[in-house]
This record gives structure tokens, sequence and C-alpha cells, in this order.
């Protein structure tokens, strides 16, 4: 049986806390890392009557879209709603653990779930996770006293790709100097042009190890004055299928957005919300943008897209008014709640893939969409 570490460990590498917004608030909530784990529950929010449902179920463990606190709180005195919430799960042994912007946008996340759950295949994301600032360096190292250079980038944080270490590039090539008076050259002699068989070394590096990886190429070269440059890698490039990033765009068969919008409903759990739409209902419809949430703060991402509908929630009068204007895509605007819902039976079936039996895992039933009547 997975200790609460174990679970909370493996949630984390599929939707790393750091990936986050700086302003929320995801990770571990409340638990003890050392208990066993045996049922898990999954919902978007953590309300009181969800609280109690894993309770009533003994769920070890409840995962959760929404931050129960997303602002610092000093207690949570059973007083107030969500201290009662929180001391339901804890009266109850059941722990907490938050993944909201996190999963947002990762592979396997929330927008993907939605999309994927409208039909929407080749997706990509509308703004690609720009990912950790990039750095190429590029020197030029005697063939003799490449590997020993090469060595120290890498123990200085140098030629890591993905799961590789030591990575670099080399070529060969002559390099031409004439050391000048008062210096002291490893190789060659004053006032005389030295012709030396070199090779030329590439390695990539985080931006933050800029300062160590060249301090450590200056400490093992051998030259007294060693030739090299930096330069900083382009970022947000990866707009491929699979790749981090916010949004989803994706195609689907052909139809009119009236017969997608049939789709979209049919698709999501049923709300009083419904689903909204803005524009021609005979309007072709290929190409889909999804953003699971709220999503207006995309809309002028998508409009730089080819998507011919956006998909989203919470889209504010103005806001949309405008979009419609600009002659963009068409807009169908559905339940916050609804749309996020997608993900949970993603979540259940790569806990139960990566943990087999040792774990059972249930989709919360509570509908947390506020909305409960539309006249």
């Amino acid at each position: 049986m997975p200790r609460l570490q174990d679970v909370v460990d493996l949630v984390h590498s599929w939707y790393p806390p750091h990936t986050a917004d700086g302003w929320d608030a995801v990770g571990l909530v409340w638990g003890d890392p050392a208990q066993d784990v045996k049922k898990v529950m999954l919902a978007v929010d953590v309300t009181a009557e969800v609280a109690a449902a894993a309770a009533e179920w003994g769920a070890d463990l409840l995962v959760v879209h929404h931050p129960l606190f997303l602002k610092g709180v000093h207690g949570f005195a059973a007083t107030t709603p969500k201290g009662r919430t929180l001391a339901t799960l804890v009266k109850a042994g059941c722990a907490l653990l938050t993944a909201h912007t996190n999963a947002d946008q990762a592979v396997g996340g929330v927008s993907e779930a939605l999309a994927t759950a409208l039909g929407v295949v080749d997706q990509a994301p509308i703004t690609p996770a720009t990912g950790d600032a990039v750095d190429k360096l590029t020197t030029y190292v005697p063939v003799d006293a490449a590997a020993v250079v090469r060595a120290a980038l890498a123990e200085a944080g140098a030629g890591t790709i993905g799961d590789y270490d030591f990575a670099s590039f080399t070529s060969s090539g002559q390099g031409r100097f004439r050391p000048l008076d008062g210096a002291d050259p490893a190789v060659g002699t004053v006032g005389e042009i030295a012709e030396v068989e070199e090779l030329r070394v590439e390695v990539v590096l985080p931006r933050s190890r800029r300062r160590d990886v060249v301090a450590a190429l200056k400490a093992a070269h051998p030259y007294e004055e060693p030739a090299y440059d930096v330069v900083e890698v382009a970022g947000g490039l990866d707009g491929t299928t699979g790749a981090p990033g916010t949004g989803r765009i994706g195609t689907i068969t052909p139809m009119t957005l009236e017969e997608f919008a049939g789709v979209v409903a049919e698709a999501l759990p049923t709300t009083h919300h419904g689903v909204r739409v803005a524009g021609d209902p005979q309007r072709r419809i290929r190409r889909v943008a999804v953003c699971g949430g709220a999503g207006d703060f995309l809309l002028d991402a998508v409009l730089r897209t080819d998507a011919d509908v956006y998909v989203t929630s919470d889209l504010r009068h103005h806001p949309a008014s405008e979009f419609v204007e600009k002659g963009g895509p068409a807009l169908v605007d559905v339940a916050h709640w609804a749309a996020e819902s997608t993900w949970l039976p993603v979540l259940s079936a790569r806990l139960l893939d990566e943990l087999g039996d040792a774990v059972q895992t249930r989709v919360s039933g509570v509908v947390t969409d506020p909305w409960t009547m539309r006249v």
C-alpha cells in the first residue's frame, strides 16, 4: 500500500508545483506523509458536501483542482465554512492535495482533458510553456584538453537535456592566434602566429547557471584567454502535440457551430449554466481552441490562431463582445465546474495505471457548480 508521500510525489511528477502561477496555492494542504493511502477521491472543489462524501466513503486522500485556501490563514477553526470543511477531513483522517494551475497547462492536464472530451485531435498548446530559460555556450579547446573541459562544464550544470546529462557537440577545426607582449601562452610563442588543432565544443545550460559554467570553463581551459560565446536560446518554440502550455488547439471532423454546440452539451455534465454560444450557427467548425476554467485572459492569443471556435468558461460581457466584433472565432461558454470535471476521470485512470490494485479511486458525484436554478 502506498504512503501519502508516494502519491503526492506521483501527482507532482505529472503536475509539478513549480509550474503553478505565482499567486496560486498548490500541493499538500493537510495530511501525514507517512500515512497509508488505499482510497483516493477526486473532485474539482472541496466543499463541505464533498468533504462529507469523502469521509463517508473512507477516503484516505482527497485530490482537488481548486484550492481550499488560496490566501494564507492563521488557523482553520470550525466556526468558518472553510474551517468546517477541513475539520471534516481531519476528523476522518483524509488528507487534502491540490493541483490547480500546475494541472491546467500540463500534459494530461485540465485543458487537454477538456479538448479530448470534445473529440479534438492533434492537440497543441495555444500558448506553449516557455520552460526554464536556456543558454548555449560555445568554446574552442585544444584536442588533448577537450575531455577535461567538457567534464568541467557538465559538473558545473551544463549539458543536461531532459533525462540525459553530459550532453555536448564537438567538431574539429584549426585555431590561429598570436600572443602579444605580456602574454604567458600555454601554446605558442610571443610575437609569433600559432596554429593549433582545436575542437569546437557546444553545450546548453540553464541561464541560472551561466556564471558558474563560464567560471568552470575558464578554470579548466588550458588557455590564458579562452575564446567562448554565450547565446540565449529562444523559448516557447515547442508547440507540438504532447507539450505543456496554456489551453489547447486542435482539429475535429468539420461540422456547423450549431452541431458542435450539441457535441459540447453532450460531452459535459448538465448544469443550469448550459452551453452559451456567440456566432453564426451555420459557421463551419474545424479548428477548436479550448481552455479549462476562466479563459478570457487568452482571448487575444486565440485571435492570433486559426481557430474557428473557442470553448472556455466565465466569459465576461465586454471582452466577449469586443472579441466577436473583431471577427474572431465563435465563442462557446460552458460552466466552469463542468469543463474542469473532464480532468477527474483522466487523473483517476493515471493513478490506477501507476498504482494498480494498491488503491481505489472514486470521482466525486457532488456537483459543485454554484448555480442551482435557471428561470
